[in-house]
Order: structure tokens, then C-alpha cells, then sequence
């Protein structure tokens, strides 16, 4: 028999039948988008609540990286950025580059580093590392603010660089970035809950992986060589984050070539699976991480 409730006899909570591996109860995260929001702000407002410089080492931190890559690759290896001026070349990869390498890192440990919280409240588990996705935005607007500024004097000054019709997907190149460390972090993070050698291994591939893509250099300095009968820029457009960053600096600055829809695709479709294997596997060990943790 049906009754009607009055506002005081409203149920609060629901009990569900455990969610599948490939299940995700967006609404429920929508329902804790306050819980998001907070995790967003307290990421943002900690990082750099306790120094002198505060948000500033936002810009500084890629400024100072630019001027390193400008005395190393620029000046004792001689490696040319096709055409387009130093700092700008390679402003446009570590933006790019920067924002993936922190979403990654942070979301890689998810499970170890919350694990206190985690074993006293529910919440969505997800919730955490989207929070570290979407606080890092802020920081790569920052960036990609002194990229803007970097940009225009160097329009002035009579830089060669012109943008193209390709810069009009920078926000879809941001979602595949963010989906790619979203789905690459969330499975190393299950991984490390057992196995915490990882995070040292992991870090390391992170660097390396750096280098496996085209931000000191154009893909162009690759283009026609052959590594063990394999071509070398076929090699490298195989790592997920070439394909996107080689189109925005495309888009961005006009150098180079356009790395093909194709290979842009290969990211996408990429990105999609990778996520869709991060959940299954986020999901099957949030529900006993605590015992390994």
C-alpha cells in the first residue's frame, strides 16, 4: 500500500544493490557536487597557502622551466623549433604538458593519500580525483594566461607565429588531456594500493614519458627516421598525449604540420577505452582497498 510521507518522514537514505564494475552512478556524484566543490577549493588553497610567493610560483614555475629548456635544447643542443621563437615553442608544450603531468601524479595516488578519510565517511570515490582534474584547471589557466601574453609580444615584435582554425578544438585537446590522466592515474592508483614500489617506478616513467613526447622538440625532427624498422614518428604519435599536443601547438602557433584526424582519433578513442578500464578497475578495488592500504 502506498503512503504519503510528510516532509519530516522523508527517507535521506537510500540502499541500492551493489554497483557493477562498469557502473557509475553519475548522479550521485552530481548529489555530492558540494563535497566536489569544497575538494576543488581546499586543492587550490592549500597548494600554496604556506609561502611567500603564494599563487605566483603558478607562473614562475613554467617561466623558470622555459628558461632552462631555452640554455639546454635551444642553446648547447641546437635543437630548432620550426621558426617559431624559443619561449613561445615551448611555453605552448609545457602548458600542455604540465597540466597532464599534475592530474596524473595526483590522481596516480588517490587511494594511499586519502586513505584516512576514506575509512571514516562515504562518499562517491570518484569524487577525489576529479576534484585533483578540475583544481588543476586553475592552474593551467593561469599558464595558458601567460602563454596569451607571451603570444601577443611576440605578434607585435613580428613572430612568424599565426594561429589557425585548429586552436578552435583547444577545449575538446583539454578534455582529452584530462581524460587521458584521469584514466592513466585512477589505474595506477588501484595498483599502488598493494604494491607502493609503484609510485617510485611510476614517477620515473613520468619523467621519461616527457621526453617520449614532442615538447623540446618539434615532431618534425623525427620525421623520416627509422628506429629497429620502425618509423620514429609513427612510434611516438602511439603515445596518447603526442597526437594532442602536437595539435594544439598547431593551432596555436602554425609550425609544423597537422599530426592527421586519424591519429587524433587513435587519442580519442584511446582516452575512452582507457577510462572505461580505469573504472571497472577503480571500482572492484575501492570496495576492499581499506584491507591493503
Amino acid at each position: 500500500m502506498e503512503q504519503n510521507l510528510t516532509d519530516d518522514q522523508q527517507f535521506t537514505t537510500v540502499i541500492k544493490p551493489r554497483n557493477g564494475l562498469f557502473e557509475v552512478d553519475l548522479k550521485e556524484i552530481w548529489r555530492y557536487r558540494d563535497l566536489l566543490t569544497l575538494f576543488v577549493k581546499r586543492n587550490i588553497i592549500t597548494q600554496y597557502k604556506q609561502t611567500i610567493l603564494g599563487p605566483l610560483w603558478f607562473v614562475i614555475q613554467p617561466a623558470l622551466t622555459v628558461i632552462m629548456y631555452m640554455v639546454v635544447f635551444g642553446g648547447i643542443a641546437g635543437i630548432p623549433t620550426d621558426g617559431v621563437p624559443q619561449p613561445l615553442f615551448y611555453l605552448g608544450g609545457v602548458c600542455m604538458w604540465q597540466y597532464f603531468a599534475d592530474c596524473l601524479n595526483k590522481t596516480s595516488n588517490t587511494f594511499v593519500n586519502n586513505s584516512g578519510i576514506f575509512g571514516k565517511v562515504y562518499f562517491p570515490r570518484l569524487i577525489m580525483p576529479l576534484a585533483d582534474t578540475l583544481s588543476n584547471l586553475v592552474r593551467f589557466g593561469i599558464q595558458v594566461g601567460l602563454f596569451v601574453i607571451v603570444y601577443i609580444y611576440y605578434a607585435f615584435a613580428g613572430s612568424a607565429a599565426c594561429p589557425n582554425w585548429y586552436l578552435l578544438m583547444f577545449p575538446v585537446l583539454v578534455v582529452m588531456m584530462a581524460g587521458l590522466a584521469l584514466g592513466f592515474g585512477i589505474i595506477i592508483s588501484s595498483m599502488t594500493t598493494k604494491y607502493r614500489d609503484l609510485q617510485v617506478l611510476f614517477s620515473f616513467v613520468v619523467q621519461l614519458w616527457m621526453y617520449a613526447t614532442p615538447i623540446v622538440y618539434p615532431l618534425s625532427q623525427v620525421r623520416g627516421k627509422v628506429v629497429a624498422g620502425f618509423h620514429l614518428e609513427t612510434l611516438m604519435c602511439l603515445n596518447p598525449v603526442t597526437p594532442v599536443i602536437e595539435t594544439f601547438k598547431y593551432g596555436a602557433l602554425g609550425a609544423g604540420e597537422f599530426v592527421g584526424w586519424g591519429w587524433l582519433a587513435y587519442s580519442f578513442v584511446f582516452m575512452a577505452a582507457l577510462l572505461a578500464l580505469g573504472i571497472v578497475i577503480f571500482n572492484k578495488v575501492q570496495k576492499s582497498f581499506m584491507d591493503t592500504v
